[in-house]
């Protein structure tokens, strides 16, 4: 009855494949610079660089963090982050030896807790790595306030809150960087892909060096990274920073052109959709929905049952009996995974609503398209099962 995602794609997007196709020049080029040009102008800042996933863009933010000539992060830094959000949000801190520091989330919008944010900030902090879960951007101003004038830096992940914004401002440029998935379950699709976007010039520089294997090649002349020299035989294959090969397709950025010409539409038809889910969801006893900061871009609808793993449970066999695709909401409490044991991490006092999401939350699939009855239905379905 209702899938997770459906495809944004039309006769342009088929039209944007064969024509790199026809060129015979897959890998990276025009038309990712074009894409990247573009999606720094829509969501307002100076640079975008473009890589082959959103975890690949939270893996370059991070690296390029610590190739920074002025305060560099440094292994063993602390980094806080919210409880509940995708693996990949995670992973970087460890690879790269940052001491994670998981805090709550707020049982009503899902984002981090930001009181206990606030309790969580000790002296060795260095960073917050704030998550925009499902859509739903994190109250800034508020958080930046917290910080105050300390030297904590912040950067977003907004990977799956592409179009929502705060105060008109878009979600994913309230830090240092933001990154960003194109992921097909995502708000745009190019297969895979992602983005970092920032205003930081030597962060921008950084990125395109360690995207393409650290080498100095995609840099511009004059670099906030080395001295670039006048051969360019000679530069076409000279590394300063160990990077990686996180490049997309020139095929991605092709698709991505088209993709950001329908972003404001897409937002707005899953902005309609959410309409009639608050109207629908807000009334059913026994349930709560995600509350929105700002202007949501609805990534997915998120419920929480007060009867427990129980009723969750009896809820998501229901639907999925139904056709109706299900997820946990994310990851969950990320900190009950096994995976944790690998990391040097703590937790700042207790992750109950965390824990709750876990256990009682569930999240199903929003779209770019009317789906007032598959709603209708999904609801009678739910309140059903929650009487039974």
């Amino acid at each position: 009855m209702l899938p997770l995602a459906t495809s944004t794609w039309d006769d342009q997007e088929i039209a944007a494949l064969n024509t790199v196709i026809d060129s015979g020049m897959f890998s990276m080029g025009k038309y990712v610079e074009q894409f990247e040009k573009e999606f720094a102008k829509y969501v307002g800042t100076k640079y975008s660089v473009m890589v082959n996933s959103g975890s690949s863009a939270n893996l370059l933010g991070v690296a390029a963090l610590f190739y920074r000539k002025n305060n560099p992060l440094k292994r063993g830094d602390e980094v806080l982050v919210p409880a509940v959000s995708w693996p990949t949000t995670y992973y970087p801190l460890y690879q790269y030896g940052l001491k994670i520091k998981f805090v709550d989330v707020d049982r009503d919008t899902l984002n981090i807790n930001l009181e206990k944010l606030k309790n969580a900030i000790s002296d060795k902090t260095r960073a917050i790595f704030s998550v925009n879960l499902l859509g739903n951007c994190v109250d800034y101003n508020v958080m930046k306030s917290i910080v105050g004038d300390r030297d904590i830096l912040l950067f977003e992940d907004n990977c799956e809150s592409l179009g929502a914004s705060l105060n008109g401002q878009q979600a994913g440029t309230f830090g240092l960087f933001g990154t960003y998935s194109s992921f097909f379950s995502h708000h745009i699709s190019t297969m895979e892909g992602g983005l970092v976007t920032t205003n930081d010039e030597e962060l921008y520089h950084i990125m395109l060096s360690m995207r393409s294997h650290g080498w100095t090649r995609h840099l511009p002349k004059e670099n906030k990274v080395c001295v670039k020299g006048d051969n360019s035989f000679e530069e076409s294959f000279r590394f300063v920073l160990p990077g990686y090969n996180l490049r997309p397709l020139d095929m991605s950025g092709a698709l991505g052109i088209e993709q950001l010409k329908k972003l404001p539409s897409i937002v707005a038809g899953r902005r309609e959709n959410a309409k009639e889910f608050q109207k629908i969801f807000g009334a059913i006893p026994g349930v709560s929905i995600q509350q929105e900061t700002g202007e949501s871009s609805w990534f997915g609808f998120a419920l929480v049952f007060e009867g427990g793993k129980k009723v969750r449970d009896r809820v998501a066999a229901a639907l999925t009996e139904k056709k109706v695709d299900t997820r946990p909401i994310v990851a969950g409490n990320f900190a009950r995974n096994p995976v944790v044991d690998y990391f040097d991490y703590e937790i700042a006092g207790e992750l109950t609503n965390a824990d709750t999401l876990s256990d009682s939350g569930l999240f199903f699939g929003n779209h770019h398209y009317p789906i007032e009855n598959e709603l209708i239905e999904i609801a009678e379905v739910v309140k059903s099962t929650i009487c039974g």
